[in-house]
């Protein structure tokens, strides 16, 4: 055994160092028979330097949202061009209306069947796949002049909308450290709230100034802009295995997703049945010129939502799903006791967007946690509810303004909110327990 590095320039006057493992022992000089030990090594000094934060890429989420974004403008750009668009394609507006439906129809009819034929396709390339429907569609939406054509290319729409909605939650998951995943999906998903609260706003000004066909084709190059962006920030991931694709039954009966997607529909309904006929309402209070600065502050609010939630998901699902609930049940009651318009109709407004802007981050967290690895089969099934229920909350308030008037509807989002939080507060175990799981891995700001 030679001597350390540490021990050897000690040593010189030692004889040949003693096999049996014990140190080498020198003369103490005047003291024949006397020995001392070697001066030991001096232990390495410890480390100080912490290990490198865990960060977000950033590039590559934003990416992600900007493609929510453009789903969610895609969906509901319609309704703010009816008559523009009504007028070219020659036919009624409610017919026109029926574009923002069979978007929706084209996504819950297509997104569980394409999510588990494409589930061995590698990530990115059926991101680009689901954008490039987007550029395609928008182009002839914007180009058709004929009812049947536009509505053909709007269902495929909904068909990208349905691979890129069940894609994008697990995409976002995927490309960030554990500690960050929440945080990561509640960028990707900060895009629904900029659609609703400034996209639908500046895409309906461009197409009351320059024609409605223009704001689509501005969609369009948008569109072209996101694939370049994809192809170069955007980080690739494989797919499934043969043995790891989706089972949509298998996911079903794995404790905590049915809560999930049932709090999904009925939460997603509540919300569509007074958001879609917000104008109604509002022009029942006599502010029917005030909806455009309305749906700015339920936007603005939905923002602070957003990053308060990406902020404490890792560690407060639960809590934070509770909260969202609550203060959108606040805004209803609120609404349910206003006889006309004024300040208290903003307050309501900030309270709905403060409830409901992380709504979509929790749900598709909380799916994505329960399924586990039935993960993608669950997101399928969430985002298809998730168009039902929007789909149905159309049919729902268009059923109760002719029966009951828009005063009807604050009450029903009360209604429809009782069940939802019964259901969260049950699934303490699945679903939505007190703990995410990993949650002691990292720490949050």
């Amino acid at each position: 055994m030679s001597t350390s590095p540490d021990t050897a320039g000690t040593a010189d006057t030692a004889g040949t160092a003693d096999t049996s493992g014990t140190a080498d022992t020198t003369d103490v000089p005047g003291a024949p028979g006397k020995k001392h030990a070697p001066t030991p090594p001096t232990p390495p000094a410890p480390d100080r330097t912490e290990p490198p934060r865990p960060k977000l890429p950033l590039p590559a989420l934003l990416a992600l949202a900007t493609a929510v974004f453009l789903t969610s403008l895609t969906e509901t750009l319609p309704a703010g061009l009816l008559t523009a668009m009504s007028r070219d394609l020659e036919v009624s507006e409610s017919a026109t209306g029926q574009t923002v439906t069979v978007y929706a129809l084209g996504t819950a009819l297509t997104a569980i069947p394409l999510t588990a034929a494409t589930a061995g396709w590698r990530r990115k390339r059926l991101l680009l796949t689901a954008v490039a429907g987007f550029a395609v569609a928008n182009t002839v939406t914007a180009l058709s002049s004929a009812y049947a054509l536009t509505m053909a290319a709007r269902f495929v729409a909904g068909v990208a909308a349905g691979l890129a909605w069940a894609l994008l939650a697990g995409y976002a998951r995927r490309l960030a450290p554990a500690p960050l995943q929440g945080r990561a999906i509640a960028v990707a998903m900060a895009g629904i709230p900029v659609a609703l609260s400034l996209g639908v706003p500046a895409g309906t000004f461009l197409g009351h100034a320059l024609g409605w066909r223009t704001a689509f084709l501005a969609m369009s190059a948008l569109t072209v802009v996101l694939l370049a962006w994809t192809v170069a920030a955007v980080p690739d991931h494989p797919g499934a295995r043969s043995g790891e694709r989706p089972r949509m039954l298998q996911a079903l009966g794995v404790p905590g997703v049915r809560p999930v997607l049932f709090v999904t529909l009925v939460f997603v309904l509540a919300h569509t049945v007074l958001y879609a006929y917000v104008a109604a309402y509002l022009d029942g209070l006599g502010m029917e010129d005030r909806t455009d600065l309305v749906l700015l502050v339920f936007g603005a609010a939905s923002l602070v939502s957003i990053w308060v939630v990406g902020a404490r998901i890792q560690r407060r699902l639960r809590a934070l799903t509770v909260a969202g609930t609550l203060l959108v049940a606040a805004a209803a009651t609120l609404l349910a006791l206003l006889t006309d318009g004024g300040a208290l109709v903003y307050v309501a407004a900030a309270l709905w967007g403060l409830g409901w802007g992380g709504v979509p981050t929790l749900l598709q967290t909380a799916a994505g946690d329960a399924g586990g690895e039935h993960a993608d089969a669950a997101q399928a099934m969430l985002v298809t509810l998730w168009n039902v229920a929007m789909a149905a909350g159309g049919v729902l308030g268009g059923v109760l303004l002719d029966a009951l008037g828009s005063r009807s509807f604050p009450p029903t989002v009360l209604l429809l909110l009782l069940p939802v939080l019964l259901v969260v507060l049950a699934a303490r175990d699945h679903g939505f327990p007190s703990r995410r799981p990993g949650a002691d891995s990292g720490t949050e700001d």
